[in-house]
């Protein structure tokens, strides 16, 4: 049963990794290059979609991370994975103080009623999602080392 959590939660951690890689070096790239209004309002629906998706995402992850370290507290590797979670609660702190306020405000904008400095705040969230994403890349790597 342990084993089965072990690997449930580095398969959990793992996607949502990847998932946040691909808006910081892909979804985003190709959101700023379309044409006209449609990469704003490209961002303000992934803002929307991801944004609802997303907190479960990060606390679900953290749930498990805290089992696995409360079970797994005599095994081997459970410092990499106390770490690994400390490194989540962190990825959530940063996400409530700096992406959260950002993006609520983002998912509503249209081309009508977005703010003079849009194209600015979008920069500041994502140079923070880039931050936040090494964060969470170096907690997955903890938890693959635990694994080995």
């Amino acid at each position: 049963m342990f084993n089965a959590l072990e690997v449930v939660t580095t398969v959990v951690v793992g996607l949502m990794v990847g998932v946040e890689f691909s808006v910081a070096f892909i979804m985003n790239r190709i959101l700023d290059a379309l044409p006209e209004d449609s990469g704003q309002l490209g961002h303000a629906h992934g803002g929307r979609m991801l944004g609802a998706l997303m907190p479960f995402w990060y606390i679900g992850s953290l749930v498990l991370v805290a089992i696995w370290a409360v079970a797994g507290w005599h095994h081997d590797g459970a410092g990499l994975v106390a770490t690994a979670g400390a490194l989540l609660i962190l990825s959530v702190i940063m996400s409530l103080l700096l992406l959260v306020p950002i993006n609520n405000r983002n998912k509503t904008w249209t081309p009508e009623n977005r703010p003079a400095d849009w194209k600015e705040q979008l920069h500041r969230w994502g140079r923070y999602h880039y931050v936040r994403v090494a964060v969470i890349v170096a907690a997955f790597t903890l938890l693959v080392a635990a694994l080995a």
